[in-house]
């Protein structure tokens, strides 16, 4: 049985270049110690830059750009796919969801032979239910797996139009040219589902009226029945089905009586854009970057340096700022190694995505040689995923 669950947790989990080492040349990125980076690259309509830092003892942000085909079939419809997945508990769910919601895309692409707001909800839902599935194989062993957890943030550009999806608190905004002022306005494209915002907590309580706990405020904090801040995500099947929030789930997690209703949701809020020449381009970041940068002070670092090593900088202006807030030097903060490095922020990853308006004019007819990037790479080999050596976090 242990043999068997092995092989389902390698192909859950492997990387499909089948690599675990997060150095590479540059032409898959750098490394400089605990930041990975990508400071440019080309997509089918434009430029990017990518970066990761990570202060988890294990990096729980996972993210891709995929561009070139959005279908399994040469026919289907191109442009490019972004994601930013936010792990908490732990790195299974974002992994997860790196290995497959994009695959889940291409297949819904196909069927529907274009691309569409219910494209990528069935692909959300797709993950959703394929990480259920790996909780409920792995629950008689390793239980403590129906707390992990991870949001969603999804961008996809195709024919002139940007479609934002999203689970949870990461964050994408476009940077647009206001007239001829040459000011560049950040404009935030995504809706965020963390307690802390009035409106997700009035929506909490008008699905659970019969709940008066179903927001708790907690040391300062509100959180989805004392415990989470994110009110949608993928996974957390904790408190979505009654039968997985019983022992041995540690009692952190438990609630004291059983739900009748799932309690989060993995339905992703949406947005669709139709591009024009004045945006430039969208930033797409875990709540780690907004957490010390407003969206325009972030608009403002990429508007006014290089599109090259922009990601870059944007992770640095943050780093800057939380060490700041802690009274320390920046040069100090990034000497603290990974898990203590927590106590001073977040997993961090920044992907700004350029709009160039020719190229996306051009999209379907010039040929483009597939790309796929994944944002920090494969740090551990698929024995440490085995359900001995995983532990709450």
């Amino acid at each position: 049985m242990i043999s068997g669950l092995m092989n389902f947790l390698r192909a859950c989990f492997q990387s499909r270049s089948g690599g675990y080492t997060r150095k590479g040349s540059d032409a898959t990125g750098k490394q400089d110690g605990l930041l990975w980076y990508k400071d440019l690259g080309q997509h089918v309509n434009g430029e990017f830059s990518m970066a990761v830092v990570q202060a988890n003892s294990l990096l729980e942000d996972q993210s891709q750009i995929e561009s070139g085909s959005l279908s399994v079939h040469e026919s289907g419809p191109y442009g490019t796919f972004v994601g930013v997945y936010d792990g908490h508990g732990g790195p299974e769910t974002s992994r997860y969801i790196n290995d497959h919601l994009f695959q889940h895309l291409k297949r819904c692409a196909s069927e529907q032979q274009s691309m569409s707001v219910d494209v990528i909800r069935k692909a959300f839902q797709a993950t959703e239910d394929g990480f259920l599935s790996v909780v409920t194989k792995l629950w008689p062993l390793n239980p403590q797996i129906a707390a992990v957890g991870s949001c969603c943030l999804v961008g996809v550009i195709c024919s002139g139009t940007l479609y934002v999806a999203n689970c949870g608190d990461s964050r994408a905004v476009l940077g647009r040219l206001v007239g001829a002022t040459g000011e560049v306005a950040a404009v935030q494209l995504s809706t965020e589902h963390n307690a802390s915002v009035e409106s997700v907590r009035q929506e909490l309580r008008a699905m659970h009226p019969d709940d008066s706990q179903i927001v708790v405020l907690k040391h300062n904090v509100w959180r989805v029945k004392g415990i989470i801040q994110v009110s949608r995500s993928i996974g957390d099947v904790y408190l979505k089905k009654a039968e997985f929030n019983k022992e041995p789930l540690y009692a952190k997690f438990r609630l004291r009586e059983p739900f009748k209703r799932p309690i989060l949701s993995a339905d992703p809020s949406f947005s669709v854009h139709q591009l024009e020449p004045h945006d430039l381009f969208v930033i797409f970041a875990s709540d780690g970057l907004w957490e010390h940068l407003s969206n325009q002070e972030a608009v403002d670092i990429v508007q006014k340096h290089p599109h090259s090593g922009s990601a870059r900088m944007l992770v640095k202006a943050a780093l800057q700022e939380a060490a700041k807030k802690r009274e320390m030097r920046y040069s100090d903060l990034k000497k603290i190694d990974r898990g203590v490095r927590r106590h001073f922020h977040d997993d961090i990853t920044v992907i700004v995505v350029f709009l160039d308006m020719n190229l996306m004019s051009q999209a379907s007819s010039v040929k483009f040689t597939n790309l796929s990037l994944r944002g920090g790479g494969i740090s551990l080999p698929p024995k440490s995923l085995a359900p001995n050596n995983w532990s709450a976090q």
